[in-house]
């Protein structure tokens, strides 16, 4: 079994994959890759993965949903299921707020990271016509 420190101390693949500064594939720790896999569920259309269909959240797809309160409760329902469903064995979600202004969507999630027990919020952002 893993300790919280040796999970803290792993350094994972940076999502997306991008090349660091000495020319190596980057790397980010632990709880930020976890931050990066939430950002990929979110933003992944369901059917864009061949071998994983129903795989993505579909926040995305809204682009061309005119914003409104209701479209912001309807996303946090979605957010919260895709998180439990794709996510829940990584992370403990404490709470998904989804606020509506103007174009833009701001998806704040509270989560335990389970691995490390770090308590993060992270904001994710969307723009609507």
């Amino acid at each position: 079994m893993t300790t919280p420190d040796v999970v803290r101390a792993r350094l994972d693949v940076a999502v997306p994959f991008a090349i660091d500064g000495r020319g190596r594939t980057a790397a980010v720790g632990y709880d930020d890759h976890v931050r990066d896999m939430i950002e990929l569920l979110l933003f992944t259309r369901p059917g864009e993965r061949v071998m994983r269909p129903d795989f993505g959240c579909g926040l995305a797809d809204l682009v061309f949903e005119p914003n409104s309160p209701e479209l912001a409760a309807s996303l946090q329902s979605s957010v919260q299921a895709s998180l439990q469903r794709w996510l829940g064995d990584v992370i403990d979600v404490v709470s998904v707020e989804v606020d509506s202004e103007e174009s833009i969507l701001r998806i704040l999630i509270a989560y335990l990271v389970r691995a490390t027990g770090a308590q993060r919020a992270d904001v994710f952002t969307g723009r609507t016509p």
